[in-house]
């Protein structure tokens, strides 16, 4: 429930907007880009109101606030538009796991080998791990060598974030794309 009153209040329109605007003095900027000085709020809602257009503070933190004359909903539909665009953009980096065993038979091993190149390529970081049932865990040096195989088979491919180590009864090695390919 505080998640969705948390989105809707980022949501919420922010912008110092005609009547929103605080009765003080601004610097104001006509639609042309023309600046006009320092006036009162009640001058310049008259322009506006005259012009067909809003009133806009563009920044509302330097003195005075300095507010633009335009078109708020084109302003808006544009701010919008472009965050759109950002969006689109962005990339998210997942981490994708390969399991192994310390008896993973070579075939096993080139399969899973394939799996991490593809990750790879997709630009995700790979999480490679082992995990030692029983009295495996005495046995670690030889999963180590297995990693450490799985890590020189896939060569310049991937860069090693973490070299192989032990969490709890799993040893884990990760592995990031290669950028400088």
């Amino acid at each position: 429930m505080k998640n969705i009153k948390q989105n809707y209040s980022n949501k919420k329109n922010t912008d110092l907007v005609n009547e929103s605007i605080p009765n003080v003095n601004l610097l104001f900027i006509d639609d042309e880009g023309t600046n006009h000085g320092v006036i009162p709020k009640k001058d310049a809602m008259k322009i506006a109101s005259e012009k067909e257009l809003d009133l806009v503070v563009v920044s509302p933190d330097s003195k005075p606030m300095v507010a633009k004359l335009m078109d708020y909903s084109k302003y808006r539909y544009e701010q919008q538009r472009k965050l759109r665009e950002m969006k689109k953009s962005q990339r998210t980096v997942e981490t994708k796991e390969i399991r192994l065993s310390p008896t993973i038979d070579k075939h096993d091993l080139e399969t899973k080998l394939k799996h991490a190149l593809k990750f790879l390529e997709k630009g995700d970081k790979v999480k490679v791990s082992i995990r030692f049932f029983g009295r495996m865990i005495t046995h670690q040096s030889v999963g180590r060598e297995v990693i450490i195989k799985f890590i020189e088979s896939i060569g310049a491919n991937a860069t090693v974030e973490s070299y192989p180590k032990m969490d709890g009864r799993s040893m884990i090695a990760v592995l990031a794309p290669n950028q400088n390919k």
